[in-house]
């Protein structure tokens, strides 16, 4: 997994207008969770921040915090975004340590094209991350799921993922990814006009036209 390196000051006023502020400033507010070391309340340039909260790997991140004496080796746990602007507006890191097991959220990619699509079936993905338990040196940028031998109707299960090293919380029997059957679109079927019906109309037709001039 690639590791990031960003630097983080500090915050020690925790206002909600300290925030808008620190965000005013090109700063995201955010707290770094030491496991048994306290928290520390912290600010990222945004900027910084992008590369591990507008990917869809993980990363390992070396955090330098200010009055801290080495860096320290987390990963991101959290953002909160701005439901309107999309903009980062809160984050959550979260310390990694040598043997120490760590519960995290990590992103499928899907690997392959199934053999189904060439007969009209359609790809639907139920789960696009996966939780995971692991230890720091197992955890992955992200998990491949192989796709290129579903047909029509198969499906791939949590269950059928094997994972050195890593614990997969979710529902064993949950589908990550299935092939469904195409769609039929049925057609709407408009009633036939016979030749028989359509010879029949004309001379009613004209049989009434005869008679308005014999009035006349």
């Amino acid at each position: 997994m690639a590791e990031i390196q960003l630097k983080a000051e500090k915050r020690t006023v925790f206002k909600r207008s300290t925030a808008r502020s620190y965000r005013k400033n090109g700063l995201i507010p955010g707290i770094f969770y030491g496991i048994g070391e306290g928290n520390i309340p912290i600010a990222i340039n945004e900027l910084a921040l992008r590369p591990i909260i507008y990917s869809s790997e993980s990363h390992i991140v070396s955090l330098e915090i200010e009055g801290e004496s080495k860096p320290l080796s987390c990963i991101l746990k959290d953002v909160q975004f701005d439901p309107i602007h999309t903009r980062p507006l809160h984050f959550d890191l979260i310390a990694l340590k040598e043997g120490e097991v760590i519960n995290i959220e990590i992103s499928i990619k899907l690997i392959g094209t199934a053999l189904g699509l060439k007969e009209g079936g359609i790809l639907q993905q139920s789960l696009h991350k996966l939780d995971i338990e692991c230890l720091p040196q197992y955890i992955p940028s992200h998990i491949d799921v192989d796709i290129s031998g579903l047909s029509i109707g198969d499906s791939v299960k949590v269950s059928d993922l094997k994972l050195e090293g890593i614990e997969i919380l979710n529902d064993e029997n949950a589908a990550i990814v299935s092939l469904l059957p195409p769609t039929v679109v049925e057609e709407e079927v408009k009633p036939e006009v016979t030749e028989e019906a359509a010879t029949t109309a004309e001379p009613e037709v004209i049989s009434k036209g005869k008679k308005e001039k014999e009035e006349e």
